[in-house]
């Protein structure tokens, strides 16, 4: 290739490897700087490959050299060089692929941090193993995250779970869904024009929306293993938004080998995450068992298992609790995945004999389930 535009784009993919071939005197100076920023993080999983570079054949890298940057300097130059889109993109694969602890280490470092959804799940999987100055840093960026994942939310759970029209309210809300023909045409009875035969309707009557009263019980029990990260993050904010409603009652479990019970803070998504615990075992029937335990009006409780089912407990007992529950005519969903892509990513032949026993088994979007949630509550 003889293109300089295409030459110094593979430099950029290959950077200092292809040093011999496309020397890096090649670009101007923010070229560079870029591709030193670049290899700062990509040459360490090179030379985790096994791959290093070669000096003895006149190759000059001095000034390329990636040691020459901090942590800090690497993330301001990522800042200064590259659109918000590719920053945050290295950022999350520094952090969630290529393992640099050490950004998440030093509270100076994580202040430059773009905050987003890769970067909570980065600091959620290392907070256990941070100093205390820097978990009051990761406690703020979360609560960031946390903050505009609710905003994005918490209107479409509260309009999926807004309820039927009443029939008995005027609303000052119009629209043609609450539109109330029937008063409207009786209301304006005495407006009728003889000749034209037609009503004169000078005054417009809408329905105003109900709000549940009866009580209802959702019991959210989690899956808090690595894989169930994403869903872990969106069943927190989904607490706190449902457990905001009138005449619902959150019960919010998480669960590994040992059973967690954060109904106390479902109120609050950042507390939940900071309480997670990552990894160990599964024991989804001791957690199912428990959560049985806390059903007190069947026909109006929910039970949500957000799990990728793979159990490594008593799989009779996990099953035999689904029964019980279904048979008691306990709702039940089993969630493989509650997340902005709801990708699934679980054990289907366990999902379908989960069905067997009664649960429904699917993989959600947050304001999905909302609506399911909704439909369920009526």
């Amino acid at each position: 290739m003889s293109d300089p535009v295409h030459l110094r784009r593979w430099r950029m993919v290959l950077g200092r490897y292809a040093e011999r071939s496309l020397p890096a005197s090649g670009m101007t100076r923010d070229q560079q700087r870029a591709d030193r920023a670049l290899d700062y993080l990509y040459a360490r999983e090179m030379e985790r490959r096994g791959l290093r570079r070669d000096k003895s054949k006149g190759g000059r890298f001095g000034s390329m050299d990636p040691t020459q940057l901090t942590a800090l300097g690497w993330l301001g130059e990522l800042r200064a060089l590259f659109p918000q889109s590719v920053y945050e993109t290295v950022q999350a694969h520094a952090i969630d692929k290529l393992g640099m602890s050490e950004l998440l280490s030093d509270p100076k470092v994580l202040d430059a941090l773009e905050p987003n959804k890769d970067l909570l799940k980065a600091l959620i999987a290392f907070k256990g193993a941070a100093d205390p100055a820097a978990r009051d840093k990761i406690r703020e960026v979360t609560r960031k995250v946390v903050e505009d994942i609710v905003k994005r939310l918490k209107p479409k759970v509260e309009a999926a779970m807004a309820g039927r029209p009443n029939r008995f309210h005027r609303s000052q809300v119009k629209s043609l869904q609450t539109f109330d023909w029937r008063a409207t045409i009786r209301d304006n009875l005495k407006n009728w024009d003889a000749e034209r035969q037609v009503i004169v309707a000078d005054r417009l009557r809408f329905h105003g929306r109900s709000r549940r009263r009866l009580p209802w019980t959702i019991i959210l029990c989690v899956d808090q293993s690595g894989s169930m990260l994403s869903s872990t993050i969106y069943a927190a904010v989904m607490a706190s938004i449902l457990t905001a409603l009138p005449a619902v009652d959150v019960k919010l479990i998480v669960f590994d080998t040992s059973i967690v019970d954060l109904s106390s803070e479902a109120h609050d998504p950042v507390e939940v995450l900071m309480a997670v615990q990552l990894g160990g075992g599964t024991d989804i029937a001791s957690a199912m068992e428990y959560c049985e335990g806390l059903v007190t009006q069947p026909t109006r409780t929910v039970f949500v298992l957000i799990s990728d089912f793979e159990e490594g407990g008593s799989v009779p007992r996990m099953l035999a609790a689904t029964r019980r529950m279904a048979s008691a005519r306990v709702t039940m969903l089993g969630l493989g995945a509650l997340s902005d892509d709801a990708a699934p990513a679980y054990d289907k032949r366990m999902a379908e004999r989960l069905t067997g026993c009664g649960m429904q088994v699917a993989a959600l979007t947050p304001e999905h389930f909302a609506e399911w949630i909704g439909g369920v509550i009526t």
